[in-house]
């Protein structure tokens, strides 16, 4: 059962979120905003109160953490096929990924035929999934793992080369179903300009009333800030573009992501998109970038790569216990960047047992010291901490604050427990 939004629980989650909202929000002007008074803090958790509380989660009891998985589109595109899909649920359970959380195995988009059947349901292209989804289903399920598959809220898929299922959302939903999926992505081409807050709530009632519990994934690119809306449609929403293989797009995603971090809540998350690790467009030091950002932004954790044939390097990436544990915190508050000075940032959000996460990024060109202070991350002046170092595994004990030197387009990331 999902969180009641009038449950004691999520009220203190809503009482941490918005009062870490309000204290480490930035002034604009390259200076971290720290030091309000909690009364303050506190008036405007009660003013914000009133609206929040209409904001009702999904009841599906899904994504109570950011999910995790693979999705074949960053790496593959349209260039997928059963077989394909069979090996990377092999290669999920072999490498040790599976047992770390990555449980989701996501078809995207040109699984099925450009026609529906005579009856009008969603048919598998034979050329490339000549078993059928139900078959494919059955086999990752056997593996431990879950399948996703890929619709649009249009006519068509953004691809063209497959239907949509705008105005068959009760038929496709029931498909699915019965098919097994556990996860459905739902994009946003050939929409006929209609809202998305129209066509979208439309599959959430038909996945509902499916019989089968199925993650909903609103992938509408931010178009109307679902941020402000999807809660109660979605257990996840994209609040940005397709991200690309490079260091500008992955950036900015990031920055724009963070604009809506007070709305993520366990069973509702912000979705900057999927995983580029492995794809070989970024250096291994902008890659540990990427991916400690969007664990500590509590983003799905969707890998993006071949992993049949992933590298040491990436694997060791994808696979840090101590940064997914970061993305998978009960607790279920996205960290948000909270101090900037030129390309030198400070991002950080609150865990369970009154720890803070901690991500020390240098964006600029040059080797700096980065210095997140305890006013600028929501602890006292006076706190002691021990500061675990993610990447490194390795732990100090630190007061006022914590310095470290970061290479250009890395970063640092630490779990502060205090004393």
């Amino acid at each position: 059962m999902a969180l009641s939004p009038s449950s004691p629980s999520v009220m203190v989650l809503l009482y941490f979120v918005l009062s870490w909202t309000f204290l480490l929000g930035g002034n604009g002007n390259g200076v971290a905003v720290a030091g309000a008074s909690r009364s303050t803090a506190l008036r405007f958790a009660a003013e914000f109160d009133s609206v929040s509380s209409r904001r009702v989660l999904l009841n599906n009891g899904l994504a109570l953490t950011p999910p995790m998985g693979w999705n074949s589109w960053n790496h593959f595109q349209c260039n997928l096929n059963e077989n394909l899909i069979k090996e990377t649920a092999d290669a999920m359970v072999s490498s040790g990924l599976a047992a770390l959380g990555y449980e989701y195995i996501n078809l995207d988009d040109c699984w099925a035929e450009l026609d529906r059947d005579s009856k009008g349901n969603l048919v598998a292209k034979a050329s490339t999934f000549p078993s059928g989804i139900k078959a494919l289903a059955d086999y990752v399920h056997r593996k431990g793992l879950k399948l996703g598959i890929y619709s649009d809220a249009g006519i068509q898929t953004c691809s063209k080369k497959m239907p949509g299922s705008l105005g068959n959302e009760e038929q496709d939903a029931k498909t699915f179903a019965s098919w097994g999926i556990d996860y459905l992505k739902y994009d946003n081409c050939e929409n006929t300009g209609t809202s998305p807050k129209e066509r979208y709530p439309k599959m959430t009632k038909a996945l509902q009333q499916s019989g089968r519990p199925i993650l909903f994934s609103l992938c509408e690119w931010g178009q109307e800030d679902p941020a402000t809306w999807a809660v109660n449609v979605g257990n996840s929403w994209r609040t940005t573009s397709d991200i690309q293989d490079n260091w500008i797009s992955m950036t900015t995603i990031a920055d724009q992501n963070d604009k809506w971090a007070s709305y993520a809540k366990p069973g509702g998350w912000n979705d900057p998109d999927m995983l580029e690790v492995g794809n070989g467009g970024m250096t291994t030091a902008e890659y540990r970038s990427h991916f400690s950002i969007w664990a500590l932004a509590k983003a799905p954790l969707l890998i993006g790569c071949d992993i049949r044939s992933m590298d040491n390097i990436t694997m060791k990436l994808l696979s840090n216990k101590e940064v997914i544990a970061v993305n998978q915190d009960k607790l279920g508050v996205q960290g948000k960047k909270v101090y900037k000075y030129g390309d030198l940032e400070v991002w950080a959000g609150p865990l369970s047992g009154k720890r803070v996460a901690v991500v020390l990024w240098n964006r600029g060109l040059w080797r700096a010291n980065i210095t997140a202070s305890w006013s600028d991350i929501g602890l006292c002046s006076s706190t002691t901490v021990t500061a675990r170092d993610l990447w490194q595994h390795s732990s100090q004990v630190v007061q006022h604050h914590l310095t470290a030197q970061v290479d250009s387009h890395d970063c640092k990331m630490f779990v502060l427990t205090p004393h």
